[in-house]
């Protein structure tokens, strides 16, 4: 049991906490992070991991958060620089979300090792909610469509883009076809 690592206050050891379990899900997957092996690897002791998770979901629950928390800023900052058309609007909408796919893969493991627990449900209704309206808001000045209709579409879409997504990763498709692809379903899908 180490206990080498600074004092820092709560937030900024939760943060530490947190990264270096992104770090240990990178390496070993899911099942490589317990919160015995967290307090290992980040050097401290095991009732201060228990003291900010409780248990294995609830690390993984704040884990998975966390990583879709930085995905959804992102995105808002990538909205924020993009020209105000429909086209850019897309592309940007679907580079972020390819982006998240390839380069935050611990968000789909966490969320595969979280299937089946209650809590896990609840909390992937409310992100998807979050980035269905974040998707709504930045195409609803390029839209024709009421927002309850243009929301709807949303969801959809995003249904769509999880299955492109499944392809990426699977190496059928590259990232430009799947942004391409994307772009073009949420551009058709604005009338």
């Amino acid at each position: 049991m180490a206990t080498t690592s600074p004092r820092l206050s709560k937030q900024a050891r939760r943060e530490q906490l947190l990264d270096t379990a992104v770090a240990i899900v990178r390496t070993q997957g899911t099942d490589g992070l317990t919160l015995v092996t967290l307090a290992e690897a980040a050097g401290v002791s095991r009732p201060i991991v228990y003291d900010h998770f409780g248990t294995r979901p609830g690390l993984l629950l704040a884990l998975y958060q966390r990583l879709d928390d930085r995905h959804r800023a992102a995105i808002a900052e990538a909205l924020r620089e993009a020209a105000p058309t429909a086209d850019e609007v897309a592309r940007v909408i679907s580079t972020a979300y390819f982006a998240c796919a390839t380069d935050m893969p611990e968000l789909s493991a966490v969320s595969a090792a979280l299937k089946g627990n209650p809590e896990m449900e609840a909390v992937q209704r409310e992100m998807l909610d979050g980035y269905t309206d974040l998707m709504a808001a930045a195409l609803l000045p390029h839209s024709g469509l009421t927002p309850g209709a243009l929301r709807l579409r949303c969801v959809a879409l995003l249904g769509a883009a999880e299955a492109i997504a499944a392809e990426l990763n699977q190496g059928r498709a590259s990232t430009d076809d799947a942004v391409t692809a994307l772009t073009g379903l949420i551009v058709g899908g604005l009338t």
